[in-house]
Parts: C-alpha cells; structure tokens; sequence
C-alpha cells in the first residue's frame, strides 16, 4: 500500500484500489463469522492510455491480493494478444491455457485487450482466446485474477463482445493522462533514483517542456513512457559531454544541464 500512495497521481485510481481492498477484507471478515457473502468478481478493467502507471499498479494489486489471502503467490504474468493467439485451429487455446497455468495463484494481465476481439474478421482466432480465458476463470476462480486494460473507447467493445466478459468484468479503474506537473516529478523522481541532479536552468527548461507536452498532447502521446524517453535521450547526452572531460568529478557525472536536455532536432519546446 506504501509502494501505491507512492506512486505519482492516479489518485482516484488509488482510492480505487483502496475501497476494493476494503470490500475483500470484509468479505472475508463475513465469511469467518458464517454470514453470508454475496457474489462478487474480483477482475478488473483498466481504462486508459499508454504509460498511465496500469501495469505497475496491476504488479502492486497482484502483491496485495497475495498479502490479504486472495491469492496464493502474487505473481503478475503480462501478454497481449501475441501471447495468447496462435495462427492455427486449435493452437489458440492451447497456448492460452499454458499462459493461465502460468497466472495460477497471481494475476494475468492483459494488455491491448481490445485486439482479441476482431469482429471484421469472422476467422479470427480472437474468439477462440476470449472462450479459453472465460473457461479458465470459472475454473480457477478462486486462485486467479484477470485484468484486462486498453484504451477507454476500444474496450468498451472488448467487453461487450461477448456475454461471459460483461459479467465477469464489472469493475473499471480509469487512469487519467498525467498532467505537465506529474511529468515534472516523474522526471525528477526519475533522476533522483538514477543519481542525477538537474541545474537550475535545466529544471525551469524540463518543468516548460512537460507541461507543454501535456497542453499539446495528441493520440501519440505517452505519459510516463514520454518522460522515460527524454530521460534516456538527456543522459546519452550527458554521457557525450562528461566523457569529453579530462578529468570528471562525481558533480560532473551526476549533472544533468540545460544542453543535456535540449534536443537538436526541433523535437523539444520551441523558442527555448
């Protein structure tokens, strides 16, 4: 729970996560105490795009359900479609049901869930992967979590492309888009964890250029994945400079500066 208040924004996505941690503890509690517990799914929808933190928090709930007795090991397994659809009949489901053998006693997340259900196809072995996933969470119910996740609009049609996934899927957790200030102190928590310190000049530069990249954000933009990138691309920089030193300190090799972070090729804040 330290690790998820931790964690950058997603605030409603953590009171969330809370309150269905709330609901299983009581459940429990009931179940002690030989009440009757109502049914209740435990898998989940995560609505959002690209780098809005899913895949941590779906690794940190995989943690939590194994801490409070939901699940056996905690595990996270990760696929997309690539890892559940094979180009033949009949291997689909084969490989599916290795991949939940594999999630047993954790959580199987699914990203880009939405390309499972290709509808313009009618051959498409899409459908024969959404069966095999169906069947195995009714059989393993009590020791596996699935979570699906893709952008908002295109998984409202996964879900609704067949009856099994609308009653098993109930519960949806949506990830905003990080604004020009959590950009910032992803940036900063970033190059604090990696030994780097920024200058003064090149602090005022990133704080601009992120927020910018949040007003003009369009389909490609990348949340934290965009961060991680202008961190990597600033320190092959830093790297380029330092090694030209003749002899660098442990100042110049943790300092990240203003012309670390600019780009050469327009890609940065223009007029800066």
């Amino acid at each position: 729970m330290a690790e998820l208040d931790g964690l950058c924004g997603l605030d409603k996505v953590k009171a969330d996560v809370k309150s269905l941690i709330n609901l299983v503890k009581v459940r429990k509690l009931r179940q002690e105490h030989e009440l009757p517990i109502p049914p209740m799914s435990l898998h989940l929808v995560f609505l959002g795009n690209p780098g809005t933190g899913k895949t941590t928090v779906a690794r940190l709930l995989a943690k939590i359900y194994h801490a409070i007795g939901v699940l056996s090991k905690g595990q996270l397994v990760e696929v997309d479609r690539s890892g559940l659809v094979a180009g033949f009949v009949g291997q689909t489901a084969i490989k599916t049901g290795e991949v939940i053998q594999k999630a047993l006693g954790g959580v199987l997340f699914i990203d880009e869930a939405y390309a499972l259900a290709n509808q313009d196809a009618p051959n498409d072995f899409g459908k024969e992967a959404i069966e095999t996933l169906l069947k195995g969470m009714e059989d393993h119910r009590a020791d596996l979590i699935v979570i699906v996740a893709g952008y908002t609009e295109l998984m409202g049609t996964f879900i609704h492309a067949n009856p099994g996934l609308e009653s098993r899927f109930n519960k949806y957790f949506y990830f905003e888009d990080y604004n020009g200030g959590q950009l910032m102190a992803i940036f900063q928590s970033m190059c604090a964890k990696n030994g780097y310190t920024l200058s003064d000049e090149a602090e005022e530069y990133a704080g601009t250029y992120f927020r910018e990249l949040y007003e003009e954000r369009d389909e490609n933009f990348g949340n934290a994945r965009d961060v991680r990138n202008v961190f990597e691309r600033a320190v092959s920089r830093q790297s380029d400079r330092v090694a030209a030193l003749e002899a660098p300190g442990k100042e110049d090799l943790m300092s990240l500066t203003l012309a670390d972070l600019r780009e050469d090729d327009g890609a940065q804040t223009e007029g800066t």
